[in-house]
């Protein structure tokens, strides 16, 4: 990088290193269309979107080059069913029900992948009627279940995945999915795991997204604090159900054609229909922009727990280790694997800093080498914002309380090793 680059690139990651990530309203409900691949940069992306929280829709120039874009879809636009059986036929997958609520979500079962594509035909030829309900394959993770198929390749504007890096690197899980489903498969209201953000691209179909910013969830709770099912179902109007579904502003609305990627921005809710017989790719990921905001997340689960359970606290000796417990069995994680995550992101980011990466490391697929390719800078930032978060977790009273012996390094230790690789980055 050459000197008037660096001086640039710091003066770029300095700005955003104390900005603030809030709601952000649209005016007129109005979400950017990027057009040309060539024209749009990873820092256009980082300041105009990542930052203030904006959606976003790119166009299928981006996907184009996909090898499910060429092969999963038939000359006319439809899923490419006899391809997908050739390639998946024999898989497992998680099915659920639209026509079914289960507390606020639809009921899941896993089913082979052949009788999923054998009912799905079948409901078409039908006129999208079924005593089965309205089937949809979701949450399918096969990238990770058929790593060798190509598929697509992630954009390089969400390519700083804190999520899939930290559960890649424990092998235990990830958060890349395929969706299938038929016209008429919706996604009820909801807002994505940790307050991730999102991105959603369509393989073929066409999708209707209905988005609230952050915030304008609150006026949608029913008198008991509860969220809706459905966004447009008639008892909102309800007053004496939802007194302040009034002063809600209507939803953005978003029509994603085949082809097309939408950025879902942290905390937003939103509700999402297939209009017509559709496939998709979908990541969630965390990063510095919106770690504060999974932090400030786990934190709000954890008081629930503990105002569900209160009655238990004097009785119960590990009452603050139950209450982990619960919200770990609830959102997939606990305060110590959150220090654990954070400590991953930061020593792949420290190494890189203090090591580099060689030619041969720089061509694999790794996340050293997307954090070498986003720049030195890029992972100063992250570890500022790591630093901020970890202090703050670290003098969390809830966290103090649990037996951290087993974390190591310590996080007094860790900081400290932050605090030192980014003043000696920034020399």
């Amino acid at each position: 990088m050459d000197r008037a680059t660096f001086a640039c690139s710091t003066a770029f990651f300095r700005d955003y290193s104390s900005s603030s990530q809030g709601a952000f309203c649209l005016p007129g409900g109005h979400v950017d269309f990027i057009e040309k691949v060539e024209s749009f940069t990873y820092s256009d992306f980082f300041r105009d979107y990542l930052i203030p929280n904006h959606p976003c829709i790119f166009s299928a120039k981006f996907t184009e080059d996909w090898g499910s874009r060429r092969n999963w879809v038939t000359w006319d636009g439809k899923p490419n069913f006899d391809h997908l059986l050739q390639k998946f036929g024999e898989a497992v997958v998680p099915v659920a029900n639209c026509d079914v609520k289960e507390y606020n979500s639809n009921p899941k079962e896993q089913l082979p992948f052949k009788e999923y594509i054998k009912y799905w035909k079948e409901y078409i030829k039908n006129d999208y009627r079924s005593s089965r309900g309205c089937l949809y394959l979701k949450d399918w993770h096969l990238s990770r279940a058929f790593p060798e198929q190509d598929v697509y390749t992630t954009p390089v504007y969400f390519s700083s995945d804190w999520l899939n890096e930290y559960w890649d690197a424990i092998a235990v899980d990830d958060y890349r999915f395929v969706y299938m489903g038929p016209k008429g498969s919706w996604t009820p209201f909801h807002a994505d795991v940790f307050r991730s953000y999102s991105w959603s691209a369509n393989i073929c179909g066409r999708k209707k997204w209905l988005l609230y910013p952050a915030g304008q969830e609150e006026y949608l709770k029913d008198r008991h604090g509860n969220l809706p099912f459905d966004v447009t179902a008639p008892s909102l109007q309800d007053r004496s159900v939802y007194p302040r579904y009034n002063q809600s502003q209507p939803p953005v609305e978003i029509v994603q054609e085949a082809g097309e990627i939408v950025f879902i921005p942290s905390g937003w809710h939103h509700q999402v229909y297939n209009l017509e017989d559709t496939i998709s790719i979908n990541h969630n990921w965390v990063n510095g922009c919106n770690v504060a905001i999974m932090w400030c997340f786990l934190q709000d689960e954890l008081a629930a727990v503990q105002r569900e359970i209160n009655e238990w606290k004097d009785p119960m000796d590990d009452w603050h280790l139950q209450c982990q417990l619960i919200m770990k069995s609830c959102t997939g994680i606990d305060y110590k694997e959150f220090y654990n995550f954070l400590k991953v992101i930061a020593e792949n980011r420290i190494s890189v800093l203090e090591n580099g990466l060689d030619d041969e490391a720089l061509a694999k697929n790794t996340p050293k080498a997307a954090i070498s390719t986003l720049g030195m800078l890029h992972a100063v930032f992250d570890l500022k914002r790591t630093v901020k978060v970890l202090t703050s977790l670290s003098a969390n009273e809830d966290f103090k309380k649990l037996d951290l012996t087993s974390l190591s390094p310590p996080p007094e230790a860790l900081l400290h090793h932050l605090k030192a690789a980014i003043d000696t980055a920034l020399l």
